[in-house]
């Protein structure tokens, strides 16, 4: 029999394709689940023994001098799907969080935007400025009433009145609270002020104060969401994220229908968060968003499944088999025997 032996190559290589597909398995069985759900496993070992299988005729093919390109095209067809399984399932881990937090804080930037739209387009007995100042100090007022260090008209509050007082040109009554009820006591004060500075219809003056706490509401919701741990967080945003929209679109429309089309025109908001996890959400945002960490994780991808058939085709040589860095798994030592006379 031929002697055959293993060199120092032939181990670096082998470990590193084992190690790297062994990767690509796991998260190519990771972004897949959302597909094939418990399949996955099956489809993604039998993706990575596929790959390690070419991988092993490519370097035979090289060795011998049989052209590569065909070969190649399958491992390329084949790693492909791997390629996209792995993006998404390496994205979604490490972009989930930020999404889920960039779709929170667009959400309270939205309801900012939808309370200032809105109030801007109610009449006021005072002009555009002056209102918006005591719109500002109003908040400052109802916040400081409901404070938990100092509630109800401590100095702060009454400081507070009497700026307003001086903006609006007439004494603010100071309310009492209701037992311990100061948000109830805010909400009074707030509705007060309001009834002084527009000229509200019952209707408009209950989407003004429906405005104003949902935005409260939903502020004070989502700062506490987003100063939880990343694991918690994940788990709690969506249905924050859903609930806070289904209200904002409520509170959209509602204002459009008193407000009229033609003075308020509202457009729903509508969130795709909840397809993080599917390969087309991941390379829809990965390309919307595109910037250093997207060509990481992209290029990460593409080395994952590639560089193996990359470093094989470039260090193996035709012939290259006499124990030279050739392969041991199929070529005998060749040459000839010597026989001694007697």
């Amino acid at each position: 029999m031929g002697n055959q032996r293993i060199t120092a190559s032939d181990l670096f290589l082998g470990g590193l394709a084992l190690l790297l597909v062994s990767v690509s398995f796991y998260q190519t069985w990771q972004g897949l689940e959302q597909i094939f759900g418990h399949a996955a496993i099956v489809i993604s070992l039998a993706l990575s023994l596929l790959l390690l299988y070419l991988c092993w005729l490519l370097r035979e093919a090289k060795l011998t001098g049989r052209p590569t390109g065909k070969l190649m095209a399958v491992y390329s067809f084949i790693a492909l799907f791997c390629f996209m399984a792995n993006f998404n399932a390496l994205y979604t881990r490490f972009m989930r969080t930020d999404i889920y937090t960039a779709e929170l804080r667009d959400i309270n930037a939205r309801f900012d935007k939808l309370e200032a739209d809105v109030n801007a387009k109610f009449n006021y007995k005072y002009d555009k400025a002056t209102a918006q100042n005591v719109e500002t100090k109003k908040k400052q007022l109802m916040e400081q009433i409901q404070d938990k260090g100092n509630p109800g008209m401590g100095n702060r509050a009454r400081m507070l009145i009497k700026d307003l007082e001086k903006l609006l040109g007439q004494k603010v009554d100071i309310l009492r609270p209701v037992g311990n009820d100061y948000a109830d006591l805010a909400d009074r004060m707030g509705r007060q002020i309001d009834g002084i500075v527009s000229d509200l219809s019952p209707e408009e003056a209950k989407l003004k104060t429906d405005l104003s706490a949902a935005t409260k509401k939903w502020s004070d919701k989502i700062q506490e969401i987003l100063l939880l741990p990343k694991k918690d967080k994940d788990e709690q945003a969506q249905g924050v994220i859903d609930q806070s929209l289904a209200e904002y679109n409520k509170l959209g429309q509602k204002a459009t229908n008193i407000l009229g089309e033609e003075k308020f025109k509202f457009e729903p908001k509508e969130s795709n968060t909840q397809d993080i996890g599917k390969i087309g959400y991941a390379f829809d945002h990965a390309v919307q968003n595109f910037g250093v960490y997207q060509l990481v994780v992209l290029l990460g991808c593409i080395l994952l499944d590639f560089i193996i058939p990359i470093i094989l085709l470039l260090v193996t040589k035709p012939g290259d088999n006499n124990n030279n860095g050739g392969s041991v798994f199929t070529h005998k030592r060749s040459g000839n025997v010597l026989i001694p006379n007697n």
